[in-house]
């Protein structure tokens, strides 16, 4: 039986300690997802897609679901041709702007969603099973804090995005216009 370590604050001060610690939990957590994922025959990139296509209230544009991915949409491209080889997601052209292409789960990709839905649950509930309610809690609070933006959760579509702010000129400049 392996000795558990308990670390004191102080081994904590460093953040790169705190850095590795979530790199080291993040990589376990993806390994376990993935190992629930393969008898599905999904990748883990494959299965953020459809995560993201069934959490939005409309078919997203294959562009806003690149975007919400952080990828380029031609990486995208070959990401929709699996799921969409594999029954999971259909392409149709946007009745809005005929040259967007929207993304429509199938009935199969919603059963498939609901498998996803359970081994992404499972890998989380093996990783936390050590923490208590409490623990859970805390942690969440202060990931939250970390990262208040929940960025997993596709956004309402047609929503404005907001302006950047104008650059606010020093009271000594010149006025007219900019070179």
């Amino acid at each position: 039986m392996a000795a558990r370590v308990v670390r004191s604050r102080a081994q904590y001060e460093d953040p790169v300690q705190l850095a590795d610690l979530l790199h080291r939990l993040t990589r376990r957590l993806r390994r376990s997802q993935a190992e629930r994922l393969a008898p599905l025959g999904l990748t883990p990139a494959q299965e953020r897609a459809l995560r993201l296509i069934t959490r939005s209230d409309e078919p997203p544009r294959m562009t806003e679901l690149a975007e919400r991915l952080g990828i380029v949409p031609r990486s995208l491209t070959t990401v929709v041709d699996a799921l969409e080889d594999a029954g999971l997601v259909r392409r149709e052209i946007d009745p809005r702007n005929r040259r967007a292409i929207l993304l429509r789960l199938t009935d199969r990709g919603a059963a498939v969603r609901d498998e996803l839905r359970e081994g992404r649950r499972r890998a989380a509930e093996d990783l936390f099973a050590p923490l208590t309610a409490e623990d859970r809690e805390t942690l969440g609070a202060l990931l939250t804090r970390l990262d208040p933006e929940d960025d997993a959760i596709a956004p309402p579509r047609n929503e404005p995005k907001p302006e950047p702010e104008p650059e606010s000129e020093p009271e000594h400049a010149p006025a007219g216009p900019r070179p």
